[in-house]
């Protein structure tokens, strides 16, 4: 089956039908990650309209970017790009478009979900709060969500969500039929809820999480839902919804040029961890805002002091014995990014399906992927990509 097939027809063909029992299944997500409104309630992001403007200096010899495939062996990026689930591709290079690809029925413009992205996303608007003296990094989450007090959350800080360091007893396994993550699933409406079973929305969900035995900010540990947490204690600071706090205070003063959107669950709580939908230009937009040190044009987004702060105190000692440090070995986990090479500061935001944010300061370089995989989490891929990104970048060192 082809993207191109989905959805087509009144009514499509069964095959050719995206539902939300399949929206995250391959071939269907090539179509479901760019329409995620149509199978989803969700809540508008929206755009000033003073446009950071994209200016064009295309580099035709990006293409011809060598690096080792999933299967190791050596490909182009212009090759690797059509062979896989890429949905977009864009490169900017000190903050001009160098190159850019779409498939599967995507352009600049279309709106696509970039999952866990959302989480660095988020990362960045605390920093915002942070210094305008409406959110404390410090605070116990109790102070904003006293309703949590009994649950894991209520013995942890802000920061323990900032940085994934939450005792926490969850299992992030995105392939288990009846695990943690299906329940939470259920709970914030992405998947179709099974006859006779009843289960709560998000933020009652989140009320049941329990501890591990693990001592809060000892260990890095990745738990999405410490993510929707962040984004209830910004709602509770602010007293705004979350999707107007990203509007206002970063999608706007960034100069996004088109409005994104999140999901919500069925009583209006929205998926911080994983639900926000942008277009590709305003990713790299926000991802060039973070190269240049929180700064879009002339105007500063995020907070300087918070984008060096990423850069320099996450701690390396609770990444080593986390699930992801024999995929990033020389990682620290910060407010939400992750700085993959400490040697450097580079830094990357990561979704599911294969979307990333790569940053890398002395290339002077940001590189946007979205893309439809069929798994969630491909470790294969995940080494691949990292290895095409750090060959782009080393043409410009």
């Amino acid at each position: 089956m082809t993207a191109n097939r989905l959805m087509n027809g009144f009514p499509p063909a069964p095959e050719n039908l995206v539902t939300l029992a399949n929206w995250r299944k391959s071939p269907h997500n090539a179509w479901g990650f760019r329409n995620v409104r149509r199978l989803l309630p969700t809540a508008e992001i929206a755009a000033s309209g003073a446009v950071q403007p994209l200016e064009t200096d295309l580099d035709e010899a990006i293409g011809r970017t060598t690096f080792a495939g999933r299967d190791r062996n050596q490909t182009t990026l212009a090759a690797a790009l059509p062979a896989s689930s890429t949905d977009a591709f864009v490169v900017l290079r000190r903050g001009r478009l160098a190159a850019e690809w779409y498939g599967n029925g995507m352009n600049a413009t279309t709106p696509h979900i970039v999952f866990s992205i959302s989480k660095s996303i988020c990362g960045a608007l605390g920093g915002i709060l942070a210094d305008r003296g409406v959110l404390d990094p410090d605070a116990p989450v109790t102070t904003y969500i006293p309703e949590l007090a009994q649950s894991v959350y209520g013995t942890c800080s802000v920061r323990h969500l900032l940085d994934m360091t939450v005792g926490i007893s969850f299992v992030e396994d995105y392939d288990d039929p009846d695990g943690d993550v299906i329940r939470y699933r259920y709970a914030v409406g992405w998947d179709p809820l099974p006859a006779g079973r009843d289960t709560p929305d998000l933020r009652g969900f989140l009320a049941t999480m329990k501890p591990d035995g693990k001592t809060h900010g000892d260990v890095f540990h990745y738990v999405s839902t410490n993510t929707d947490v962040l984004g209830w204690v910004y709602e509770r600071a602010c007293g705004q919804a979350l999707s107007d706090i990203l509007s206002q205070c970063l999608w706007q003063p960034l100069g996004a040029a088109a409005n994104g959107y999140i999901t919500v669950d069925k009583h209006g709580a929205m998926r911080a961890a994983g639900g926000i939908c942008v277009t590709p230009h305003d990713l790299a937009r926000f991802g060039e805002m973070i190269r240049r040190r929180g700064i879009a044009g002339d105007r500063q987004v995020v907070p300087g002091w918070w984008i060096d702060d990423i850069n320099t105190q996450g701690d390396p000692e609770a990444w080593a014995p986390s699930e992801f440090a024999a995929l990033f070995p020389n990682a620290s986990y910060r407010s939400k990014w992750y700085r993959v090479d400490r040697t450097k500061n580079v830094l990357m935001a990561i979704g599911i399906h294969g979307q990333y944010i790569y940053i890398h300061p002395e290339a002077e370089l940001v590189v946007i992927r979205m893309a439809s995989e069929h798994t969630p989490l491909d470790p294969d891929s995940a080494l691949a990509w990292r290895r095409g990104f750090d060959a782009i970048a080393q043409r410009f060192l």
